[in-house]
This record gives C-alpha cells, structure tokens and sequence, in this order.
C-alpha cells in the first residue's frame, strides 16, 4: 500500500505541475509583451498597438487567473502527500516560497486591478508603470520559484539538525544563488518568452491567412516572428551550459538523457533515436553519431564519459522517461529554429504577410512552446529522481503516510475537477484568440494618448 500511495502521489504532483506550468509559461512572456505594446503605443500614438494591447490583455487576465488558481493547489499538496519533505526541507523552501508572495504575488496583486480596469480611469504613465510592474512581478515570481526548485536539485548552503531538517548553515546567499540557479533561469525565462511568441505568431499566422491587410494580424504576426528568430537560438545556447552544468552536478541524468548504459573510455556516441531497454541496459535499434556526444559535453570528440554502469541500480532515473523527454523537447527546439529561420528569409524576400507556408507552421507550431516546456519540466524533475533533495532526501522518504485509496479519490477528483475547468478556460481563450483584432477600433475618450495629449494615428497602419 505504500508502494502505491506513494507512485499515486507523484503522479497526483505530476498531473498538477504540468497543468500549472503551462500558464505561468504563457503569461510571463505575455505580460513583458503587453509592456512592450503599451510602451510603443505610448511612444508612437498608433492605433494599432492600443488595439492589439486590448486584444492580449483580456487573454492575459484569464491566462494569470487560471494560473493563480491551479498554483495554490499544488502548494496544498506539499502539507497533504508531502508532510515528511515538508517537515524536513521546510525551513529552506518555506521562506524561499514566503519570499516569491511577498515581493511577486503582492506586487502583482497590488498593480493587476489597474492594469486591467484603469486604461480609462488613471494616468498615461500610472498605467504604463502598473503594467511594467505586473510584468516585473511575474519574472520576479519565477525567479524565486526557480531558485526553490534548483535548491532541490544542487542544495548549497545548509546544514541538518538534530531534528534531520535541512537548515541555513549561515548566509542565505548560497542557498538562493545555488549552482543550477541561472542556468535554469535562464533557461526557463527564455521558453516562457518563446512560447508567448509561437502563440502570439500562431494567432497572427491564422488571422492573416483569413485576411492580409488587417494591421493588427500583420502587427502581431511581425512582432513574434522577431522573438522567436532571437530567441530560438539564445535557448538552444542556453539549453548547452544548462547542459554542461548538469552534467557537473547531476551527472547521472545526463547519462539517462543520452541513452548511455555503458561507459565509453575513448569517446561516446551521440544516440539520436532507439528504443531504451531497461531488462538489458542497452538502446535497442540505436541511430547514433560516433563519438559526437563527447564532443557536445566535452567539447572533445576522444574524451571519456561515464555510464550508468557507474550508478547504483537502486540510484538510477528512469531512463526511458528521460530519454523521450529529452528528445521531444530538442526535436521542437530545432523546429522552432527552422521557424525563425523561414521567417528572417521571409522578411528579407518581402513575403512576410504573403507566404502562405509560412503561416501555416506557424499556426502548427502554435502549441509547441507549451509541449516543449512540459518535456523540459520531466527531464528536469524525473532526472533528479530518486530523490526530492538530490543526494540527501529520497522520494520515498518524502510522502504523507497515506492509503492508496485516498491519494487515488484526490487524484481522481483533480483530474475531473481540472478537465471541466480548466477545459472551459481554454476553450474560452480560443475563442478570444479566434476573434480579429478590430482594424478600425474607436479610441476611448480617456485613454492615455488622449490624456498626454496625443493624438493616435488610425488603427489601420502602413507596416
């Protein structure tokens, strides 16, 4: 019965973290996006952003909603099927995760009304200011979040009492700027500002395909076609020192990712595809690069790598998990880089509006951020496995003594609860991103152009 308490309870954790991240995915790229919209409405007067900083903003506050709401669940669950990790690891995660309501949550919370309801009501620049503030908090909220997170993975900066806590062994410093913390950052930032853009382009691609001179399609299909061409790339380097910096810290995940079974003493073989077959510890049906792994982690085609043949059984992450994982999120990473690709060819042939194309892998691309992330947040989380604390706390150390049957019923009822939801929320958003932007849109009589003494240009803007 503990046995399976506990696989319900990961799983039950699993289900819910993958729901959540896809929104603060979405909505930390989407409220920089707004910055920037409102910045260049301000700047330039024209129409088009004022109706395209309308048309993201209600898809933002519903996005950040859904977000707020499946967060508070998760962190229940840390008091409910985790009271052992709670107890031990709490005197770090607790005020690392008190840090992210006091200086994100609150100052998100303190600015989200005026960004939503006092485009007409305040100032030109209260308003541009409450919008770089939710903004802010959403990066500052990540942050935290990551740092946390990264703590589990690379734990710096502690001690254990007499109780087996984990506690601060002086300065908080180490604890908070731990060794995986900017890579994973980094790393993270970036996939929610590229996933904001495949959406953003995605919507532009299939309202331009339905009309081409609708500025804001054009707008907005310009705009995220420019992140992801810098930020494509910008992730596939940051993925790399992500990357090395596991390699130095989790090296066993790194074995896991790669399919590597054996040790190779005089360079090992990059495995593209193959089938991981845990009974005899070898990649069945492997394609692979000689020696070209040596050479992406060791910058060196004969340097050795070791294998899991170094790890205890009993030690190991699941490798198939990894290994799929790890390559689903490459494989789009690389699609996404021939989305860029296209678009700078695009734009430099004058064809950016006009190439059909090229909106319609836009458009498929369109949820490609989100599945990236979730395959990136299981290699992530399955390669630190078995532990919760990598080294130190083990995942069967760190659940609730519960039955089965009742980590099942929550486990059920969340899958309901959150298909019905959740559900709805989506297809809600859909709808409104099915909805054009509006070419001739009325500029209201107060609103901060008008207030600053600016007079817009129309809507329907030359690009």
């Amino acid at each position: 019965m503990g046995d399976q308490a506990l696989l319900l309870a990961r799983a039950q954790f699993a289900f819910t973290v993958s729901f959540h991240f896809i929104f603060p995915a979405f909505s930390i790229g989407l409220a920089s996006f707004l910055m920037v919209l409102e910045g260049l409405w301000l700047r330039t007067g024209r129409g088009v952003y004022a109706n395209l900083y309308r048309y993201w903003l209600k898809i933002f506050a519903v996005a950040f909603g859904m977000g707020v709401v499946s967060g508070i669940v998760m962190s229940y669950q840390f008091g409910t099927n985790w009271s052992v990790f709670s107890e031990k690891a709490g005197p770090i995660v607790g005020p690392l995760m008190a840090y992210e309501v006091l200086t994100a949550f609150f100052l998100e919370a303190g600015f989200l009304g005026v960004m939503l309801f006092g485009i007409t009501k305040v100032g030109p620049r209260l308003h541009f200011f409450a919008t770089c503030m939710v903004a802010l908090g959403t990066f500052i909220s990540a942050t935290w979040i990551i740092s946390t997170n990264s703590w589990m993975h690379t734990p710096t900066g502690f001690a254990i009492n007499a109780q087996g806590q984990f506690v601060p062994a002086g300065s908080w410093l180490p604890i908070i700027f731990n060794p995986s913390f900017p890579y994973r950052l980094l790393h993270v930032v970036i996939a929610a500002y590229l996933t904001t853009s495949l959406v953003v382009g995605a919507v532009g691609g299939w309202h331009l395909l339905k009309d081409r001179t609708n500025p804001g399609a054009r707008k907005m299909f310009s705009m995220a076609m420019w992140m992801v061409a810098i930020a494509a790339p910008a992730q596939i380097l940051a993925g790399d020192a992500h990357g090395l910096n596991t390699l130095e810290h989790q090296p066993a995940k790194i074995m896991a990712m790669e399919g590597h079974y054996d040790s190779h003493p005089d360079g090992a073989p990059l495995i593209l595809f193959g089938i991981p077959n845990p009974a005899t510890k070898h990649i069945d049906y492997a394609i692979e690069v000689p020696k070209a792994s040596s050479l992406v982690l060791k910058h060196d085609w004969n340097a050795p790598l070791a294998g899991l043949d170094t790890v205890a059984d009993d030690r190991e992450p699941p490798v198939a998990i990894l290994f799929w994982s790890f390559r689903v999120m490459v494989g789009l990473g690389m699609v996404m880089l021939l989305l860029g690709l296209a678009s700078l060819a695009a734009r430099f042939r004058r064809k950016l509006y006009d190439w059909t194309p090229l909106h319609r892998l836009a458009i498929a691309m369109g949820p490609s951020g989100f599945v990236a992330v979730i395959a990136g947040w299981i290699t992530t989380e399955v390669g630190r496995q078995p532990f919760t604390v990598y080294g130190y706390l083990l995942t069967a150390q760190s659940h609730s003594p519960l039955r089965a049957s009742a980590v099942a019923t929550s486990l059920l009822t969340f899958v309901v609860v959150y298909f019905v939801v959740f559900g709805a929320g989506t297809y809600y958003l859909l709808r409104l991103m099915a909805k054009p932007p509006e070419a001739h849109e009325t500029e209201p009589a107060s609103t901060p152009q008008r207030a600053a003494g600016i007079t817009p240009a129309p809507a329907l803007d030359k690009e």
